[in-house]
């Protein structure tokens, strides 16, 4: 029984869902929401109030005007990308606390929460830019 109370208090602790996170975002709670896909993919598409930052740009340069006191979420696709994993990694090893999306983009649009796009983006279908 132990080892399930972890196993679920650590889920929690590291995974948000898309209603959480809308009621959170609503709340006025301390997040920073990263979309972690290609620029591309962002102007196709986005939480409103995220910021875009690949994955694979993470690094203390590019985060050092983030509150490290702030949650971030970080987020991809959904389950067929693993942006929104490798973003939580990085950003866990520059040293911030990081709950990951669960579903990623495509759970938050099926529950019915709204997207930003770019109106000058040039396709909706961009790659995620997740590998």
């Amino acid at each position: 029984m132990e080892a399930q109370l972890k196993h679920y208090s650590d889920k929690l602790a590291f995974e948000i869902d898309a209603w959480d996170l809308k009621v959170a975002l609503e709340r006025g709670e301390k997040l920073v929401v990263i979309d972690a896909r290609s620029p591309a993919a962002f102007a196709a598409g986005h939480i409103p109030g995220a910021i875009n930052l690949p994955h694979r740009q993470m690094d203390g340069e590019t985060t050092a005007g983030l509150d490290k006191s702030s949650t971030v979420v970080t987020y991809c696709d959904g389950i067929g990308c693993n942006a929104s994993t490798k973003g939580a990694l990085n950003m866990t090893k520059l040293g911030f606390k990081v709950k990951e999306l669960m579903g990623g983009l495509d759970w938050w649009k099926r529950d019915g929460h709204p997207t930003s796009e770019d109106p000058s983006s040039a396709s909706s279908a961009a790659a995620c830019g997740c590998d």
